[in-house]
């Protein structure tokens, strides 16, 4: 197949896990002889460093994302018009790179502009993935105050971009989530979709009841376990005591409200280490720093995973609904323990845990601190690398391949139960 990926993420010195699933998933289908490029932003690094994101293919720069003065923060309020612009600039990069290049068999999407399909002709073989809750929550999140966002109402919205917004604010933020909503439900009926877990697929249609999605998936992340197995097998023997967190140190993520509440409870051999950088960086340092509790900055790939290789213990706090937690597949396929908050689509995980308790998860912060704890003052697991596991690229790629090869009018096979009463 000849296939290009499409993503605003691409390029960048830091990515997320967005972007690694991404690259992992476009390594492995040119591992599995296929054709593919990847089409993301020329307003980033140029691309000669493709091999700075680790894809092994062509890297194509094909669209700006700057900010053309949207003043949403100034104004308060969320513009209707902001997202279905940046959606029909990312459509029109498709279509100009099919028009030079030649057509492909698929177009895959992987973004945070789930309308994009609108501005994708119709005849074009179009799948978008969907990583987090920006299908109908326009900060992607669904996390307000320091808790999950449990509102629905268009116009409550409004608190996201200015606090105690008015009632003209709220009127105009909920003409931008309602239209965003229904444009997303639009691509999603016109174009195939792919959910990366349950819970963001039922999330979904919570938010947009009746939501036409006969043309969706789920497929869980995945990793590239040879190379997991290959870190694993030559890793030096785990350290006693020591746990790693690593991601963005940001609200939501619960990096702050597991060292307060660790911190002071470690035992005498415990060691936290914290990977990753972001907006509260500073405050923890400044509040744990010490000892017990390090903090590395941001590191590479190969780093963080060198680092998870080597931990007695792992650990993903995060207080926001996470879709589907590459950090804890990692982990897992590692053959490290892990614990969790047993919040979004983390239980659907479990499955993948190569023995009994790998991962462990937890209703509340305490409890995670505890399972933690208890954890530390375990012998540390080391088991030979497994054979298999469960995540692999390989294992997951072949449902992939054949949403890939689908004529839409073949999808309807697929309905969720819902749909298939609705269809009577």
């Amino acid at each position: 197949m000849r296939i290009l990926m499409v993503s605003e993420d691409l390029p960048g010195e830091q990515i997320g896990g967005l972007g690694k699933h991404v690259v992992t998933l476009a390594n492995c289908l040119l591992h599995a002889g296929h054709e593919v490029e990847i089409l993301g932003r020329n307003d980033r690094a140029p691309a000669a460093h493709a091999a700075q994101i680790g894809f092994e293919g062509r890297f194509v720069p094909g669209f700006a994302m700057a900010r053309p003065g949207w003043k949403e923060a100034q104004t308060g309020v969320f513009n209707p018009f902001k997202r279905p612009h940046f959606a029909r600039v990312i459509g029109r990069a498709i279509g100009a790179h099919l028009a030079r290049a030649g057509p492909v068999d698929v177009v895959h999407y992987h973004g945070h502009l789930p309308m994009t399909g609108l501005y994708v002709d119709a005849g074009v073989n179009f799948v978008q993935t969907r990583h987090d809750q920006g299908s109908e929550c326009l900060t992607h999140l669904r996390f307000r105050d320091g808790a999950v966002c449990d509102r629905l109402a268009p116009g409550d919205c409004a608190a996201c971009i200015r606090h105690g917004a008015g009632p003209v604010r709220q009127m105009v933020s909920a003409i931008a989530v309602s239209g965003y909503r229904d444009q997303a439900a639009r691509a999603f009926a016109r174009h195939k979709t792919v959910f990366v877990s349950d819970f963001l697929r039922s999330r979904f249609l919570r938010a947009v009841p009746g939501a036409d999605l006969a043309r969706s998936r789920v497929i869980h992340n995945f990793v590239d376990y040879p190379r997991l197995r290959a870190v694993a097998a030559g890793a030096p023997a785990p350290s006693p005591g020591r746990v790693l967190l690593a991601g963005r140190i940001d609200a939501g993520k619960g990096f702050a409200e597991f060292l307060d509440a660790a911190t002071r409870r470690l035992p005498a051999h415990g060691h936290l280490l914290v990977a990753g950088d972001g907006p509260q960086q500073a405050m923890l340092v400044q509040r744990h720093g010490g000892p017990h509790v390090q903090f590395s900055g941001w590191q590479d790939y190969p780093a963080v995973l060198a680092l998870a290789a080597r931990a007695h213990l792992c650990v993903v706090p995060s207080l926001c609904e996470e879709a589907c937690s590459t950090t804890v597949l990692e982990a897992l396929a590692l053959g490290r323990p892990c614990v969790a908050l047993a919040r979004g689509g983390m239980p659907e995980l479990a499955q993948y845990a190569l023995y009994p308790g790998q991962l462990t998860l937890a209703n509340t912060m305490d409890e995670l601190v505890a399972l933690a704890l208890r954890r530390l003052a375990e012998p540390i697991t080391r088991a030979t690398p497994a054979a298999a596991f469960g995540a692999d690229a390989a294992r997951l790629l072949p449902p992939l391949l054949e949403l890939y090869a689908e004529p839409l009018d073949l999808l309807d096979r697929h309905l969720y139960p819902e749909q298939r009463r609705h269809a009577g």
